[in-house]
């Protein structure tokens, strides 16, 4: 089977979410043994992809993969003839969007893996209310058309496939689930330039509204007040969205630009990860406290339902005075067996992927 795959990701922006989900896919494919792999991307001129992808003659910029004139660009202007020309039978998009827009070849076949809906149903960072509004609509109009062209869609968890079939009932029978790959660091645990408190709970992830971290951190500097053994808070990602009094509470300590070495660090002597997203389309850092043996705390009404243990403490994500007892009686608690976590982790990782990704490209051959 000659398959093709949307590398844009990949190429702009490895280290993200997305990003490493599209290389796990290119490590799937190429180690089935009937495909025949070939990548589609963009980028400036002298990128090493073009060494190894079909790319269009005009250059990209990287920071530019997510503009809507660009990913027309491609998807319309360039896309339906280089696969053609590679007589790609199979083509797979994972950027939520991206499908080629145009009519369908006889014998081609489209698979978009879908992370989440929330560029429809959420309000995300924009900068401003006109920007989000375009982005809204075009978003709309992109998922939409690559949900009625796609034989197939890719979700990683049961919460987005629901999602999917709830705004888009007539893609019901095409909808899968293939959860996510986390297979841990590759680094060994490194320090970081400012040392961690001896003891500290953690959130991962601060930038989108939907992350839920202001009002976490409202909750927390209450349980300081209330409990005296709340431990320090460190939030690796960013200040964004937190009030100037926030950043500068005593206790916190927000970390970026860490290496992958430093985040395994920063993980590995948690004491706990929480994780108050009130939308998550998977989780990733929930399997990645897991996978170290660090315990986690979640909200519940999204797929964090899904990837966290039965036993894991969990929270409403709209219930302050609940997350703050909750966390007086967290600061306090025995520690976790981390055997058990890092078992339920590997449900997560190589083997397992591979095992369902085989199961649903068979459904396509």
């Amino acid at each position: 089977m000659r398959v093709g795959l949307d590398f844009r990701p990949a190429t702009g922006f490895p280290n993200s979410g997305i990003g490493r989900q599209n290389t796990a896919l290119e490590e799937a494919f190429r180690a089935h043994p009937d495909v025949q792999l070939q990548l589609f991307s963009v980028a400036p001129y002298e990128h090493p992809i073009r060494r190894i992808a079909h790319c269009p003659r005009w250059p990209t910029p990287l920071n530019g993969i997510h503009r809507l004139p660009e990913r027309l660009k491609f998807e319309a202007c360039f896309l339906p003839e280089a696969l053609r020309d590679a007589e790609v039978e199979l083509y797979l998009a994972n950027l939520n969007m991206g499908l080629p827009i145009g009519r369908k070849p006889a014998g081609l076949r489209y698979v978009l893996q879908l992370h989440d809906l929330f560029q429809l149903t959420l309000s995300n960072a924009h900068g401003s209310k006109i920007k989000a509004m375009i982005y809204r609509q075009t978003d709309r109009l992109s998922i939409g058309y690559s949900v009625k062209v796609a034989d197939r869609i890719w979700a990683p968890s049961q919460f987005t496939a629901d999602e999917t079939v709830r705004l888009f009932p007539h893609a019901r029978d095409k909808v899968r689930v293939l959860p996510n790959l986390v297979e841990g660091f590759s680094a060994e645990p490194a320090d970081l330039d400012t040392p961690l408190p001896e003891r500290y709970w953690l959130c991962v992830g601060t930038r989108e509204p939907r992350k839920n971290m202001p009002w976490f951190v409202e909750a927390w500097q209450v349980a300081r007040r209330q409990f005296p053994r709340t431990p320090d808070l460190v939030l690796v990602g960013g200040p964004e969205g937190l009030s100037t009094a926030q950043r500068e509470c005593p206790g916190l300590h927000i970390v970026s630009g860490i290496s992958d070495g430093q985040l395994h660090q920063v993980y590995r002597q948690a004491e706990r990860l929480w994780h108050p997203s009130y939308g998550e389309g998977f989780g990733l850092p929930v399997v990645e406290a897991l996978g170290v043996g660090t315990p986690v705390a979640v909200a519940s009404g999204s797929s964090l339902d899904e990837v966290t243990p039965a036993g894991s403490p969990r929270f409403s994500p709209n219930d302050q005075a609940a997350l703050i007892r909750l966390m007086g009686m967290l600061s306090s608690a025995e520690a976790e067996d981390p055997t058990a976590l890092k078992a339920w982790a590997s449900h997560y990782g190589v083997e397992a992927y591979r095992r369902r990704f085989n199961e649903l490209l068979e459904e396509l051959r």
